[in-house]
């Protein structure tokens, strides 16, 4: 009884594993390409979470014919076709930005970045002055 109720809805554990996992990987690393990885795997799995219901059993294509009664809706389809291309150019973009800031600080990791954003505004804040104030 267990086991056919995992094969029936199979498709949507695996969809929150793959969610969770995607979801963990985001918060819990501080390398900026595994995050990138993580919104990957986490966006992966929101558009399986979004097919899973789309296809009916015995359903067809939209085609109206004689002798079909039960269609399939494809706007869940195009739908994802369309994420899959934004989500393709967010991670374009992101991995853009991450060679950026490999560049201007030198590393990835996250702890890194931070510490040495503290350190220059830091050196900021000791070399200016207040517009009243005379050197």
């Amino acid at each position: 009884m267990i086991f056919e109720e995992f094969i029936n809805y199979y498709n949507y554990f695996i969809t929150l594993f793959l969610m969770s996992s995607g979801l963990y990987i985001v918060v819990a690393r501080g390398n900026m390409v595994k995050k990138l990885v993580g919104l990957g795997l986490f966006q992966t799995s929101v558009y399986l979470l979004y097919l899973s219901p789309g296809k009916i059993l015995g359903g067809t294509p939209p085609i109206l014919a004689e002798g079909y009664e039960v269609y399939s809706n494809p706007l869940p389809h195009v739908l994802i076709l369309t994420a899959i291309v934004v989500g393709v150019a967010t991670l374009g973009l992101g991995l853009a930005l991450v060679v950026r800031i490999h560049e201007a600080y030198g590393t990835i990791e996250e702890d890194e970045i931070f510490s040495k954003g503290d350190d220059l505004q830091e050196e900021d804040n000791k070399n200016s002055t207040l517009p009243g104030d005379a050197k």
